[in-house]
Order: structure tokens, then C-alpha cells, then sequence
């Protein structure tokens, strides 16, 4: 063996790696690629050179060393360090990046209130929350509001930097979620409150939301919701409207362990959107896709009118008339033997259908008197594929052309037929017109609700 040329052309193979692994930084392929082809290139070059050079001659030269090609060691991820993005506070009514870690009982406040009508275990918001990192760190110093107990319900609020008004422009609310375990039962939610909340900002309950409600909920059926409430001009009666739900499945976003941005646009066109990962899950017209509507019917059926005793609305009655034809055989039955069908001539009597498995072993702790006798499973006969079948054959049923079912009279059209009865339209007393962006009162708290 020639050790030195064997060693030249390994020097070579290396040299021609090294040129590889620098063209292919040029080209911007990847790191893991560039290893994963370059180590493929340089074992594959070494095993051609020992092939070409070794003679099996039966001699052994311990001067001859093995070469072992050591494999890269895998890099280690490294977690960037969070960089706080440049905003102007004055261009938004709120923003957290959740930098103070003391920042509950400072800028978010836990909700004292208890829930009316339900138990006392029920009742309280009770569940605590954290600032702090997730547990696997993505991003170094990136922190977030942590829901902390399990089983509870949870609800936190915090004021606007000043109270957002519908004057033209639209409304953007936007945040992160993370479900580092899962979601199997509960819900999420971000609701935003009327200014006539704000002194009240600790006590704030389920129903005290006012306006808009982004509500992000799971439970058997994962879904992502947009709800809000408005106040009747009549009597200032607060009624709530929701959209549509979307008709994509969402579970991914529920189950994947992994961050996304929810997204909620209203308009001063009365338009507006849900979107998650900026694609857009939920959109619609405020006046035109809620349920149930903003605006209510100008007319409506009159409550007070009754349908007439004598009103028929049957379209069609039996003919009293008509008579069952002496020829009618009501107990003729339905199939018949069809006497005239052959045997097929490949149909094989002899041969089973079914036969015992030949290959089936009886298993050794079956126990006949307990478990009764064993027998071997049924297989398809291979005699019988590719033919008429097996076994013993007999003469198939077929429809009875004489089968005429049951006599019933005949329809004939009513001639008292007046059609399908309704109450009669009027004026719907309650009816307004409603223009939601321009009539909602001004929105102050930022309300966060888990666990419901």
C-alpha cells in the first residue's frame, strides 16, 4: 500500500470540501446543508481511494491507519436577545411589551369582583397571574402575562393611555398568544370596556363589557370570535351581536404549543376583520353580518294578528272519489323466485365459500375448557376467487312486476287552497337607524379574561 500517495489524494479530497464549502457560502446555501453534502462528498472520496488502492494480497500492513472521519458537532440554538421596537406612544392608546415584571398592581389590576348567581367556588376571579419569561426561551428577556393556576378563572384589566373615540378613525387591537401546554377546556379573551367603566376597573365582571369584545375561546371546537354590545337609542337596552364563525378549522393555532398574533380591525365604514398570523380568519359588516343584527327590521309580522279558523293551506287532498281497482293486489309481495335463472357453469357446489385458514396455529395458552374448543379462522376459498361461487346454489330472488304496495286514494288539487298563512307586516315600533362607530361611547380599560 502506498501510504503517501494514499494520503496525497485524502489531502486532495479535503482541499476539494474546503473550495466546495466556500462556493456554496457564496451561493447563500445553508449551514446544515453545506455539512451535510460536504461530509456525504468527502466519505464518499475516501472510500473510492481505499477501494482503488487496496489489493487483497492476504497481507496484513499494520503500518496502515484507518481514516476516521469525525462528524460536526450539531450547533446549539442560542436565543436572541429581545430588542424593544421603536413606537410612538402617541401614535397608540396602549402597548406592554411586559419589560416591568412588576408591572401587576402597577399598570394591571386583578379583578375583586365575584360572578352574581354562581357558587362561591365559582364565583371569584381567583386565579393568579405572573409576568415572566415562557418556559422554553425563544427570545432572551421576552416577557408575557402568565396565566399561573390551573382550574380558575383569571381577569386583569388595564387603562388606556387616553380613551379611544370613533371619529373617523379605525379601531386596531392586536396581541400575542401562547398556549405553551395546550388548551383543552376554557377561553381566552380581550374585551374592552366604555369609558363608564374606568372608576370601576377593579370590580369589572363578565357583564359590565360595554362596546367591543375580541374574544378568543376553546372548548370541544376550537374557534376565534368577535362579539360586541351596543345600547338601544329607545330605552338604552344593552344588547350583544357576534359574528359568523369561520368555517376553517383553527386547531392548529390551539394545539401547536406555538406563539400567534390576533388581530382585530374595525373601521369607520363599519367594516371589520379577525385575523390570526395576518391572514384573515372573520370579516364582515357591522350592520349587515351580525347576529343577532345591530339593526333591527323595519317591519315586522303583527304580533296581534291570528290565522283564520277557516284558512286551509293544504295544497293538495285525497280524492274522495276515487275507488281501488278491482285488479289490486295488496299482499303481492314485493320480490319473487326467479324461475327461469340457470346455474352459472362455473359455479362450484363442492367447494365452500369460507374454508379453514391452513396457515392458522392454535395459539399455546388457549385452554379448551375454557376457552371451548379452538378452531382455525375462515378464509376466502382460493378456489372459488375469479368465478361465479361456491357452495350450494339456488335460484335468486327478483322484483314482482306484479307488486303494486299498499292502495291509497289519488292527490287531487284543493279547490279551497289559500295558500301559506302569515301574520301581516306593520311598522316595527323599535326600529332605528344605527351607525355603531359613530354611536359607541368612548373605549378606556383593556380587559383580560382566561378560564370562563
Amino acid at each position: 500500500m502506498d501510504i503517501e500517495r494514499l494520503a496525497r489524494k485524502e489531502i486532495i479530497c479535503l482541499f476539494s470540501w474546503h473550495i466546495l464549502k466556500r462556493a456554496t457560502t457564496k451561493k447563500m446555501i445553508s449551514l446544515s446543508r453545506n455539512w451535510v453534502l460536504a461530509i456525504s462528498l468527502l466519505v464518499l472520496l475516501i472510500a473510492r481511494v481505499k477501494a482503488d488502492d487496496f489489493v487483497d494480497d492476504g497481507v496484513v500492513d499494520e503500518s496502515e491507519e484507518e481514516v476516521v472521519v469525525e462528524e460536526a458537532p450539531k450547533e446549539q440554538y442560542v436565543a436572541p436577545l429581545f430588542q424593544t421596537p421603536t413606537i410612538e406612544k402617541k401614535l397608540t392608546h396602549f402597548i406592554d411589551w411586559f419589560s416591568d415584571t412588576n408591572g401587576i398592581g402597577r399598570t394591571w389590576f386583578k379583578s375583586i369582583a365575584k360572578k352574581e348567581g354562581a357558587e362561591e367556588a365559582l364565583a371569584k376571579y381567583n386565579g393568579e397571574w405572573l409576568i415572566a419569561a415562557p418556559t422554553n426561551v425563544v427570545i432572551e428577556n421576552d416577557y408575557g402575562l402568565i396565566v399561573k393556576t390551573k382550574a380558575r378563572h383569571h381577569a386583569i384589566a388595564a387603562s388606556l393611555s387616553k380613551p379611544f373615540e370613533f371619529d373617523g378613525k379605525p379601531l386596531v387591537v392586536q396581541y400575542e398568544v401562547k398556549y405553551e401546554e395546550g388548551q383543552e377546556c376554557g377561553g381566552g379573551y380581550i374585551k374592552l370596556l366604555s369609558v363608564t367603566q374606568m372608576k370601576r376597573l377593579m370590580c369589572f365582571m363578565t357583564n359590565t363589557i360595554h362596546n367591543y369584545v375580541r374574544a378568543r375561546q376553546v372548548w370541544d371546537d376550537q374557534q376565534s370570535s368577535f362579539h360586541c354590545k351596543t345600547p338601544e337609542p329607545q330605552d338604552g337596552t344593552i344588547s350583544e351581536h357576534h359574528a359568523k364563525q369561520p368555517s376553517r378549522s383553527l386547531a392548529p393555532f390551539f394545539e401547536d404549543k406555538k406563539t400567534h398574533l390576533y388581530t382585530l380591525i374595525v373601521k369607520p365604514d363599519n367594516t371589520f376583520q379577525v385575523l390570526i398570523d395576518n391572514s384573515e380568519i372573520i370579516a364582515g359588516n357591522l350592520l349587515a353580518d351580525l347576529e343577532p343584527s345591530i339593526v333591527p327590521p323595519k317591519l315586522i309580522y303583527d304580533p296581534e294578528d291570528k290565522k283564520p279558523a277557516d284558512w286551509d293551506e293544504r295544497e293538495t287532498i285525497e280524492d274522495k272519489d276515487a275507488k281501488k281497482p278491482e285488479d289490486w293486489d295488496e299482499n303481492a309481495p314485493k320480490e319473487v323466485l326467479d324461475t327461469d335463472a340457470q346455474k352459472p357453469s362455473d359455479w362450484l357446489e363442492d367447494e365452500e365459500a369460507l374454508i379453514p385458514d391452513p396457515q392458522a396455529v392454535k395459539p399455546e395458552d388457549w385452554d379448551d375448557e375454557m376457552d371451548s374448543e379452538w378452531e382455525p379462522k375462515k378464509i376466502t376459498n382460493p378456489k372459488c376467487e375469479g368465478i361465479s361461487g361456491c357452495g350450494k346454489w339456488t335460484q335468486p330472488m327478483k322484483a314482482n312486476p306484479l307488486y303494486k304496495g299498499k292502495w291509497s286514494p289519488p292527490k287531487i288539487a284543493n279547490p279551497a287552497y289559500k295558500g301559506k298563512w302569515s301574520p301581516k307586516l306593520i311598522e316595527n315600533p323599535n326600529y332605528f337607524e344605527s351607525n355603531p362607530t359613530k354611536s359607541l361611547l368612548q373605549l378606556v380599560p383593556l380587559v383580560l379574561n382566561c378560564g370562563q
